[in-house]
């Protein structure tokens, strides 16, 4: 009844052999991590993100950012931000204000400067 079928087929129980295994050449070595030593430490949250978030107050007319889960010297992080985060005498330099709340949190007021203060962040090594 399926003779027409036979040389499609081909054998039923064949199976491909392999009498020697290659070796596997070795993965490529991991590039070296640059470790970073701050008196300060910026822990990532649960989903792996900067914890730097953005608060607007006051009808859209008052923006804050906010830095969260800061370990260690956070006043150190803190002069770092007013000095190296615009050139001096710019004037968003001239408009930042950085203040400490709660001995874990930074808040940046004066403009809307969180994508300037994550790549800040991670042009550090967080």
């Amino acid at each position: 009844m399926y003779r027409h079928l036979v040389p499609f087929l081909g054998p039923i129980r064949s199976t491909p052999s392999y009498s020697h295994l290659t070796p596997q050449s070795s993965p490529p070595p991991r590039p070296t991590v640059k470790l970073c030593h701050y008196p300060y430490f910026v822990r990532r949250n649960s989903r792996a993100s900067l914890p730097v978030y953005t608060d607007i107050r006051n009808g859209g007319t008052r923006h804050l950012v906010l830095i969260r889960n800061v370990h260690g010297n956070i006043n150190f992080l803190a002069d770092s931000l007013r000095k190296s985060l615009f050139k001096p005498g710019s004037p968003s330099a001239s408009r930042l204000k950085v203040d400490v709340v709660a001995q874990r949190n930074i808040v940046l007021t004066g403009g809307r400067w969180k994508n300037d203060v994550m790549h800040w962040l991670v042009a550090k090594g967080f």
